[in-house]
């Protein structure tokens, strides 16, 4: 069974960038948040996999921290393709704290609810090709390097 692909960009809409998805729920449909926030970008060592936590196989290395990208349409937040499948993208580079010390091998990424902790985990993904952090390098996704479909 699939989703349309109005609905799947209006899905992605209301998740990433707190937009109403009109037509579902109440007669406002699925309203926005009052106020938008963030979601946390984080980076794994092994996949999550869909039983997963923000914090199941996360990196470890000295220094890292999890990311926050605003739930807009504009600088610092998401960017969407009109296109099938529906996609959301990063507008902006995602720039991870630099490892201090230790080091891990990053292949998949995830996004998720919470700063710290156990979290919500929304979506995640594979890194291709996966990549290694050691001393002084900070894992950066570039502009529309971190991509979300629905479809």
């Amino acid at each position: 069974m699939s989703k349309s692909d109005a609905f799947e960009l209006s899905l992605l809409k209301l998740i990433f960038s707190n937009t109403v998805l009109s037509n579902l729920g109440d007669s406002t449909g699925l309203r926005a948040s009052v106020s938008a926030g963030a979601l946390w970008i984080s980076l794994h060592t092994a996949d999550p996999g869909e039983t997963g936590l923000q914090n199941t196989s996360e990196a470890t290395y000295t220094g890292y921290a999890r990311v926050s990208v605003n739930r807009t349409q504009v600088a610092g937040g998401w960017a969407f393709s009109t296109a099938s499948p529906a996609l959301a993208a990063n507008f902006s580079d995602i720039v991870f704290p630099t490892c201090t010390a230790s080091s891990n091998v990053i292949t998949h990424f995830g996004i998720g609810t919470a700063s710290t902790g156990a979290g919500y985990l929304l979506y995640s993904g594979s890194v291709s090709p996966s990549r290694t952090v050691t001393q002084n390098i900070a894992p950066t996704f570039l502009a529309g390097a971190l991509i979300v479909e629905e479809d």
